[in-house]
């Protein structure tokens, strides 16, 4: 179910941006921010207004990604909203504020000798209707624990910033690879 959902909100992200001018403007500099109405057989609980966003919050994901690969997240600590909100792909969620919560998830990296990430796509959203702004994110990490064991997981996240450009708000899910690879 949950991958349904996201490949409909992947499916609307660029039906959202279609080009329906007919002009051979990119989606980057198209002023053009009108978007269809979805006729959904469900409730919709959050939103379904979507618009592809400003570069801004992709960036600062991938930022938050690669300190994560490098195995320090006090690097930019500042991407962080003071308080933070996480569901985790093992149903965990946790909750706090920014120092707490980035001392949590630097012992959980902390077990891992070394993490490299790959990313297949990164969009950055705006809830139209919400006024929030997202970045989706969905990539590859191999982990090679301390005794040398190597494991990945394709994993999707999709991240809220707040109005000053900090992550507030996670939701990531894994599918596992079979067998894992680099």
């Amino acid at each position: 179910m949950k991958k349904i959902f996201f490949v409909a909100l992947a499916a609307t992200i660029v039906a959202c941006n279609a080009n329906k001018s007919g002009t051979t403007e990119s989606p980057a500099t198209s002023t053009d921010t009108t978007s269809q109405k979805i006729n959904s057989p469900y409730p919709v609980a959050y939103s379904s207004d979507f618009a592809i966003d400003e570069p801004k919050n992709a960036e600062t994901l991938l930022t938050i990604w690669k300190d994560w690969d490098n195995g320090d997240l006090s690097a930019h600590k500042d991407l962080f909203a003071d308080s933070i909100y996480m569901h985790f792909a093992n149903g965990m969620e946790m909750s706090g504020p920014r120092d707490s919560m980035l001392a949590m998830a630097q012992k959980a990296r902390d077990a891992s000798a070394k993490v490299v990430s790959s990313v297949d796509a990164i969009i950055p959203v705006k809830s139209k209707d919400k006024n929030e702004r997202w970045a989706l994110i969905w990539g590859k990490e191999v982990d090679t624990d301390k005794s040398g064991k190597v494991d990945s997981v394709n994993i999707q996240e999709t991240w809220r910033f707040n109005k000053d450009g900090q992550a507030d708000l996670l939701y990531q899910y894994h599918a596992a690879t079979n067998p894992p690879h680099q």
